[in-house]
């Protein structure tokens, strides 16, 4: 069974150390979703820049599964009321109406905007960029290594 190691990923060491530890693979969320390639709006992309992503929190709020996002206004109103929230897919329906009204009203403290604890390292925003780099990190971690 392969293993696929996650989670605080986005330089070169942090994927050595994974591979070097037993796993098979890497995967790699808020270094990518920082890219201009990635889906994610211009103001989430903005906010994995900012001194924001110093501050994260685990929650089921707005999804129903549990994830990490950007600490806000509505991450900490709603931390201590999970038994209320409604399990996956039906939660992320029920809040896709605030997060619309908020995006239109451009009340950001209302939006999850999905953050690893990564995100104060990241300085790409092309992915071509984070690939090479990546790349070329964790190659020269191993060729060090052999010395």
């Amino acid at each position: 069974m392969p293993v696929i190691a996650a989670g605080g990923i986005a330089k070169g060491n942090a994927i050595a150390a994974a591979l070097a530890l037993g796993a098979d693979a890497v995967q790699i969320g808020t270094a990518f979703l920082a890219t201009d390639e990635s889906n994610a709006t211009a103001i989430h992309k903005r906010m994995l820049f900012s001194d924001a992503t110093k501050y994260t929190s685990l929650s089921r709020a707005f999804t129903g599964r549990l994830g990490r996002g950007i600490t806000n206004r509505i991450a900490r109103e709603m931390k201590h009321k999970e038994n209320c929230f409604l399990p996956f897919p039906f939660q992320s329906q029920f809040m896709s109406h605030l997060r619309k009204a908020a995006i239109d009203q451009e009340k950001w403290d209302m939006i999850l905007f999905w953050s690893g604890q990564i995100a104060p390292a990241l300085k790409h925003t092309k992915a071509a960029e984070l690939m090479r780099s990546l790349i070329e990190e964790t190659t020269g971690y191993f060729e060090h290594s052999k010395i």
